[in-house]
């Protein structure tokens, strides 16, 4: 008796490619279930309390191409134009790192309380904004905001 090999390995290649897409489905649908926490998922960015990130790191992921001063480098102009580039906003306001530049020179990264210039410091950060204040628990006196998103 004589078997046809050919259909064989057509039904082969047909029951590992369903037996393979059934694997990937459960998978996704195992780690889709996982991530999510009981209360729903959330779009905020938890990290530990003890987590330092390094500014220079940060202003990396941000966009900036060329090396930047230490962190907490105060600019040199006192006053001058300050333009929000990026931000890395924690679960609270009080956390958290702003990508700032002033006038045209490179933008700098600048963690939660530290000094921008001679009289302002990074007071709080939210998503798409960061608030300037001349001391920690003052009023704001100059908020930045990025750019809007433009829809693809």
């Amino acid at each position: 008796m004589q078997t046809h090999t050919h259909g064989l390995w057509w039904l082969r290649l047909a029951t590992f490619s369903i037996a393979a897409l059934a694997a990937a489905s459960a998978g996704y649908w195992t780690l889709k279930w996982s991530s999510t926490s009981p209360s729903g998922p959330t779009t905020e960015l938890q990290q530990p309390a003890s987590a330092q990130a390094d500014p220079l790191v940060v202003a990396r992921l941000l966009g900036s191409s060329q090396v930047v001063a230490g962190p907490g480098a105060p600019a040199s102009a006192a006053a001058g134009q300050l333009k929000l580039w990026g931000v890395v906003a924690g679960s609270s306001k009080e956390r958290g790192y702003a990508l700032i530049g002033m006038d045209d020179q490179t933008p700098k990264p600048y963690a939660v309380g530290e000094p921008i210039n001679d009289s302002l410091i990074l007071q709080s950060v939210a998503p798409r904004s960061a608030s300037l204040a001349t001391a920690r628990g003052g009023p704001v006196t100059q908020l930045l905001e990025l750019p809007p998103l433009n829809p693809p």
